[in-house]
């Protein structure tokens, strides 16, 4: 029964892992995997996909580390196969990497056979991520102030100063952070980060902004995440 778990490229002298200890990492990884994907979808946004993928990544991460059993040409190539997953997918928050880099530290925990010490770090981490959700840790202060602005304009007007009483009047704080041009070169589409001198004079600003650029589009929208968001 041995036989069949062994590697076609052992050596003869090769320390094998035993089928009840595999069975025995995998299944801590899963566990493990279940316990930061519970804590993480405490006061967290997140989808189905992703903590799915929570759950597993340990007990694959472990089955690679074992798997690799001290060579070093095996590690340096999982290493590198692991930085292509960041290129293939999708970007997230810095919440979502850091919650994948804690899974993926706990499955390589496992996968060195240090059980007790991947759910100690486990429960560690997923506490403190807890509690920094529960207090609010980081949250910025009047943090509904902040808006994103997108509007367009025709291009006869000079998008340089166009706004400049508008943001004197309604704002404590604006900055132009894109310009785009559409339809055919005819209209520009301006991006602007700016933080209300008060909470409730959204209309009154969208009012003025639609008198000024012809009743065009107009979007006010909280401060988009991949800016604050990102690392």
């Amino acid at each position: 029964m041995e036989n069949i778990f062994r590697g076609l490229f052992d050596a003869e002298t090769a320390s094998i892992i035993s089928v009840a200890d595999f069975m025995i990492c995998i299944v801590s990884s899963l566990v493990i995997g279940l316990i930061i994907s519970v804590m993480y979808m405490y006061r967290n946004t997140y989808s189905k996909s992703f903590i799915v993928t929570i759950a597993t990544i340990p007990a694959i991460v472990c089955a690679v580390i074992m798997m690799v059993n001290g060579n070093v040409g095996a590690g340096v190539a999982v290493a590198g196969a692991f930085s292509l997953v960041r290129f293939r997918s999708a970007p997230g928050t810095a919440k979502e990497i850091g919650v994948l880099f804690m899974a993926m530290g706990a499955g390589i925990i496992t996968g060195m056979g240090y059980i007790a010490y991947a759910f100690l770090f486990a429960v560690i981490m997923g506490l403190v991520d807890m509690l920094y959700a529960q207090i609010g840790f980081g949250t910025k202060k009047h943090a509904d102030l902040d808006r994103t602005l997108h509007v367009t304009i025709p291009e006869d007007l000079d998008y340089v100063e166009v706004f400049d009483d508008l943001f004197a009047r309604f704002t404590k704080k604006s900055e132009l952070v894109n310009v785009k041009t559409t339809n055919m070169g005819s209209l520009f589409k301006l991006t602007y980060h700016i933080t209300f001198q008060e909470s409730g004079t959204e209309k009154a600003f969208i009012d003025a902004v639609r008198c000024r650029n012809g009743n065009l589009e107009i979007a006010l929208s909280n401060q988009e995440s991949s800016i604050t968001d990102m690392m």
